[in-house]
């Protein structure tokens, strides 16, 4: 973590500069739908262009509570959140807003207990290390949250999914995750999904059931008292928080993705809305306790790293060449960021190629390269962390192609006609 880029972009935001030194008497008035606390969700989405929250108009429109997303397995999508959860916590505090995070996580294409608890261990890891650059949790900070709702684990080059996790691999991975976040900062985190998810790649497990439930249902309405999620037309979705009569165990409920945002003083059209299930005593409690870091749970910045190659193939000039990669830490974990790369070194010309880096688990690549003709090619593996928290290493490699047999060019399909977009918000309520 750049702690002076992050000061820097707290700085752009002028709401950044108002300080509360106490919640006001208001912070926990009941103005949502059916008499609820009111709420929200945001993330780089609601910056369109870069422009801030006015919070202040946030908070006069009802809203008494926002979960930021402030991490993301994903490097690329971990330094967009990073760009504006500190101004937006600061920001919503400010104006008398309770302010909780969440954690988007990309499962690992790994089988055995021992690597999914690693993992899931890892991406608690880059949590904690965001949650200590903010200095910890404060008398206004809720929970961090684990928003679990994807369960493929490896894609064709279409973007479709080849392969899902199963049932009993999420469920593992999500306690080791939950646990590990808990034990660290005293805080039970809260649980982020939608009622098919739990239901069809999850298990049954009386462990996950005492972690608060933040539940997406859309096109049910709100404004009903007795209306919430996690009910179908006949029946009920059956999972984890589902209880002997029937209904779902949930905490928090996130409505509709189609709040009017400028309403709320978010730049942009669009905004999830949730309302708190629960009186003002138990939302307190849900915001008690707090946790301050010590310098062990900061971020290391330039942390030495060591790479393997666990296999390198290569064959004729028809086939692509494989690899797999492992970048791991001093004490032999993985390590938490960063992404690999390969790079021809010392041919005068370097052929056009294809290179593909999927993340199988934390610390372990496997790349793919195609197009590059037969003859011996030296180059290097890269380790790079934009975040400096692991050290940049090199990796020296060189493999032979041998020549193939002539492929022919595939006919370029057809286009099939543009279908015409459909209306993400119909059937949603747009508060």
């Amino acid at each position: 973590m750049n702690f002076r880029r992050t000061i820097a972009l707290i700085s752009t935001y002028s709401l950044a500069a108002f300080t509360l030194a106490t919640p006001p008497v208001s912070a926990t008035e009941a103005l949502g739908p059916a008499t609820r606390i009111h709420g929200a969700d945001i993330s780089r989405w609601q910056h369109p262009n870069g422009k801030p929250i006015n919070f202040i108009k946030m908070h006069k429109a009802g809203l008494r509570f926002v979960m930021i997303k402030a991490s993301d397995s994903r490097d690329e999508s971990d330094q967009l959140a990073l760009k504006y959860v500190g101004a937006d916590r600061r920001g919503a505090q400010s104006a008398g807003i309770y302010t909780g995070f969440y954690h988007y996580a990309v499962l690992p294409d790994v089988t055995s207990v021992e690597a999914l608890e690693k993992d899931a261990k890892v991406q608690a890891q880059k949590v904690i290390w965001r949650l200590a650059s903010l200095g910890g949790y404060n008398s206004m900070d809720l929970p961090y949250a684990l928003d679990l709702e994807n369960n493929c684990v490896r894609y064709y080059s279409g973007g479709a999914c080849s392969k899902y996790a199963s049932r009993q691999s999420v469920t593992i991975w999500a306690k080791a995750f939950l646990a590990t976040v808990k034990e660290k900062t005293k805080r039970v985190p809260i649980f982020y999904s939608y009622p098919t998810f739990l239901e069809n790649a999850m298990v049954r497990d009386k462990e996950l059931a005492q972690y608060p439930l933040w539940m997406a249902q859309y096109a049910l309405d709100p404004f009903t008292p007795t209306s919430g999620p996690g009910v179908k037309t006949s029946g009920c979705y059956v999972h984890s928080w589902t209880t002997a009569s029937c209904s779902s165990k949930w905490v928090v409920w996130q409505y509709t993705s189609c709040g009017i945002a400028p309403k709320y003083g978010v730049p942009g059209s669009r905004l999830d809305l949730n309302v708190f299930r629960g009186s003002k005593e138990s939302f307190l409690a849900l915001a008690s306790g707090t946790w301050v870091p010590d310098e062990e749970d900061l971020m290391p910045q330039g942390e030495t790293t060591t790479m393997t190659i666990d296999y390198l193939r290569a064959s004729t000039s028809d086939k692509n060449v494989t690899a797999a990669v492992q970048v791991l830490r001093p004490d032999s974990s993985p390590v938490v960021t960063g992404d690999v790369k390969f790079a021809v070194v010392g041919n005068i010309e370097t052929p056009r190629f294809k290179q593909s880096v999927s993340r199988a688990t934390s610390g372990l690549w496997k790349i793919s390269l195609s197009g590059l003709p037969a003859g011996t090619w030296n180059g290097e593996i890269r380790f790079k962390d934009l975040t400096s928290t692991h050290s940049q290493v090199t990796l020296p490699v060189s493999f032979t192609i041998s020549e193939g047999p002539l492929v022919s060019p595939s006919p370029t399909p057809k286009k099939s006609p543009t279908s015409q977009a459909t209306n993400g918000c119909r059937n949603q309520v747009k508060n």
